[in-house]
């Protein structure tokens, strides 16, 4: 408000005659100045209080628009905040199907009155929120489902209903090499890829495949980088598990291939001439092959050879040891001269191979002595190692069942004992070795998917041909029918 400033008359007196005219003049003077002063002071108060009014009006507009812009960068904060979040889930989810997938693509706004943070059940309100999932939560609400802790990143990645940091989503779910350890890389475009081995299931990078990283020339694992595998004389890698039960030199090897003629004998196919068996090197057998007039090789890596032919071979004569390097050091070869007294002049199997391996390889060679010394004429690639196989795996199956104690075997293994005496005789010798490892078991079950997987036209189809037919005839009506035919009876 203004001051109002009262001022005095300081104007001298006039004469005595003249005082009644002066009182009076005086008079309506002063009512003069009372009612300008007066009416003055009126309206000083108005325009002092219309001036208050608008100053409050004026500051309080003011403060209202600093609120409201406060409040619209806010909300646009929130905005972008919540888009940027969704946006995420497009991009870091893994795969949703069925019904459109779990969640809206774009945020949802909710009135504040309907604003319920879906975290607590809380209302929200005006304060800030999050909006997405199709929901709305607080900010310190909204939490990784593996650590806990509020997400405050712009992406994140969700899993069944559940958000995650991408880190803790990454280190659950993101699949890691078995290999290398590390988490699997994405391909250009974008994809995680990876190898799985069809039986183990190991699951390692694809660069795996290309960078000489070694294989178990036995299991087919890939060499981890924690695990060192050992190198045999003939560039071969076997991991430490299948060494466990390696036989390494034809001494070694000798009581197994007595185990395998009296399996032979239990399904009353006595092998009767004394057929040579000797563990050899790659290298050998591959020479040895290549001097074999007869034989169907069809396998990539040649770990078995029935021979019919004269020839010298170098066996392996003494088990080699483990020196510096994880290398196979000081093992001791000698020649062998083979000589022909009947239609078979020896078996060969490659040295270093697991206890089942070895036999499964013994079993189809053993076939192959069989076929020749009864006289089977000349058969075709599938009708021959298809049978071989079938011998094999029934080999197989009996070891297995053997060693869980059941007396159980296969629909090959069954059949054919119908046909012929029971197996019981190779599965109670087979059961001398005593229980075997949870990891032979399992190597046993590797041999056997092998012989059922196999692509190829004689290896593979020829033993699905001849297991149907052992498994629906028996097997010594199969094998008359193949000395007959030359082909498996449908």
């Amino acid at each position: 408000m203004f001051p109002i400033h009262l001022v005095e008359d300081e104007s001298e007196p006039e004469e005595e005659s003249d005082k009644d005219d002066q009182d009076a003049k005086a008079y309506v003077e002063k009512e003069d100045d009372q009612y300008a002063e007066a009416h003055g002071k009126k309206e000083e108060d108005i325009y002092a209080k219309a001036h208050v009014e608008d100053d409050d009006d004026y500051y309080a507009k003011v403060q209202q628009e600093e609120d409201e812009e406060r409040a619209k960068v806010q909300l646009e904060e929130d905005e972008q905040l919540a888009k940027a979040i969704q946006e995420s889930l497009s991009v870091e989810s893994p795969p949703r199907y069925g019904h459109g997938g779990l969640f809206s693509p774009y945020p949802f706004f909710f009135p504040a009155s309907y604003r319920i943070c879906a975290g607590c059940n809380a209302e929200i309100g005006h304060g800030r929120y999050l909006s997405c999932m199709g929901a709305v939560w607080h900010p310190e609400c909204f939490r990784c489902h593996a650590c806990g802790q509020p997400i405050n990143d712009y992406e994140f990645s969700v899993s069944g209903n559940r958000p995650f940091h991408k880190s803790c989503y990454k280190e659950q779910h993101h699949p890691k090499c078995d290999v290398c350890k590390k988490f699997i890389p994405t391909n250009p475009a974008g994809l995680i890829e990876y190898r799985a081995h069809p039986y183990w299931m190991q699951k390692y990078c694809p660069s795996h495949e290309r960078d000489g990283t070694p294989r178990c020339c036995s299991c087919e694992r890939v060499e981890p980088t924690d695990a060192k595998y050992i190198s045999l004389d003939d560039g071969r890698k076997l991991c430490l598990e299948c060494l466990d039960s390696a036989i390494m030199d034809t001494h070694e090897c000798q009581p197994l291939y007595l185990e395998i003629q009296e399996f032979y004998e239990g399904l009353n196919m006595k092998v009767e001439q004394q057929v040579p068996l000797l563990l050899v090197e790659r290298q050998a057998l591959n020479e040895a092959m290549e001097g074999e007039k007869n034989g169907h090789h069809h396998l990539p890596e040649t770990r078995g050879l029935c021979l019919s032919e004269e020839q010298t071979v170098t066996t392996v004569l003494r088990r080699p040891r483990i020196g510096a390097g994880y290398r196979f050091i000081d093992m001791i070869t000698e020649p062998y001269r083979l000589t022909r007294r009947c239609e078979v002049t020896a078996i060969l199997i490659l040295y270093g191979l697991p206890r089942l391996l070895t036999g499964s390889i013994l079993a189809h060679e053993m076939m192959h002595a069989w076929l020749r010394l009864k006289g089977y004429p000349s058969l075709s690639p599938e009708v021959e190692e298809g049978i071989c196989q079938v011998l094999a795996h029934m080999w197989l199956d009996s070891e297995i069942y053997a060693a869980s104690g059941s007396g159980v075997a296969s629909s090959s293994s069954s059949s054919s004992s119908s046909s012929s005496s029971p197996s019981s005789s190779s599965s109670s010798t087979s059961s001398k070795k005593g229980k075997r490892s949870d990891f032979e078991k399992k190597l046993g079950g590797f041999f056997k998917h092998q012989i059922e997987s196999d692509t190829s036209t004689a290896y593979g189809e020829g033993f699905r041909q001849g297991d149907r037919a052992v498994t629906k005839y028996g097997l010594k009506r199969t094998l008359d029918h193949i000395r007959m035919t030359g082909s498996f009876p449908y």
